[in-house]
């Protein structure tokens, strides 16, 4: 299942807090005059007020802009915030009957799986695809458009410019480092990957680290599995591990593993547990997890 879930993060990740989620209940005179609204090829005539997330990143940018009170229903996914409004719907697998039963005026996925996109424009429902970043920019950019769909467009700038200022402080704080140090990211306990080329690995490369997977990245959209003797060979200075949720790994059960016990980030204990959605999401809480990356270098001798 984990093997299933690493390759679909190859096209959606599925990778500071996430402020501003006090929902609005009735739009102001300001955002009323903002409609129509253009926005990802979608044009919304008035402020949408039953939106169904079927992506979890979605579901937490919506909330973090001040849109929470608008969202009626969201995918079996959306663990975050914890009043998202949690239904059967699937994203992976996305039903266009069921969708359209909860009556929406904007949908947002993240995968077009089954042109679900097409199937819910037939049926005459607005379809908003935040795609999976691949950098922070495409973040930025989500923020903005999800802001001017849902009148929130304004505090969706906020948001955005929070994200780039705690990130900016994040890596102007990173201790600098005579020789650049490598890192190992699991995906899964299959040795599942990702390349700097991916939005996450942009998050280490702002760090200044290197990653092992880099040379693996031909295949595989960015996302290759590894081998164990590769990792081995490479002798990485931190693993992170995100797989801790989902598969239980730990820096207990990764230097059980043959040969691991002796490489440099188990021997040193720098070994980082990271929360599985966190790290595989690209909304507000990306500061949550480049702080993470940062406290573990921080701590490497």
């Amino acid at each position: 299942m984990r093997r299933t879930l690493a390759l679909l993060a190859a096209a959606a990740l599925l990778l500071g807090g996430c402020g501003g989620t006090k929902p609005a209940t009735q739009p102001s005179a300001s955002s009323a005059a903002a409609f129509p609204a253009t926005a990802g090829g979608v044009t919304l005539t008035q402020r949408p007020a039953h939106i169904v997330s079927l992506s979890p990143t979605a579901t937490e940018m919506l909330f973090a802009i001040g849109a929470g009170g608008q969202v009626t229903a969201v995918d079996d996914q959306s663990d975050y915030p914890a009043q998202a409004p949690k239904s059967a719907l699937s994203g992976f697998k996305p039903n266009a009957e069921a969708i359209a039963a909860k009556s929406p005026d904007l949908v947002v996925i993240s995968d077009d799986t089954n042109k679900i996109k097409d199937q819910l424009t037939q049926l005459k429902i607005p379809v908003y695809q935040a795609a999976a970043a691949k950098t922070i920019d495409d973040t930025y950019a989500q923020l903005l458009d999800l802001g001017r769909l849902t009148g929130h467009l304004t505090e969706a700038g906020s948001q955005a410019q929070q994200i780039k200022d705690q990130l900016a402080g994040l890596v102007k704080a990173a201790p600098a480092r005579a020789k650049q140090l490598s890192y190992y990211y699991e995906l899964d306990p299959t040795l599942y990957s990702v390349t700097s080329k991916t939005f996450i690995g942009s998050l280490f490369t702002m760090i200044g680290l290197r990653n092992i997977a880099d040379g693996a990245g031909a295949t595989g959209g960015g996302y290759p599995q590894l081998s164990a003797e590769a990792v081995i060979q490479a002798n990485p200075d931190l693993i992170f591990l995100a797989d801790t949720v989902c598969c239980k790994q730990s820096l207990d059960t990764v230097k059980a593993r043959a040969g691991w016990g002796g490489l440099t980030a188990v021997r040193t204990g720098q070994v980082v547990a990271l929360n599985d959605s966190i790290a595989s999401r690209w909304g507000p809480r990306v500061v949550e997890l480049v702080k993470a990356i940062t406290d573990a270098v921080a701590k490497v001798g």
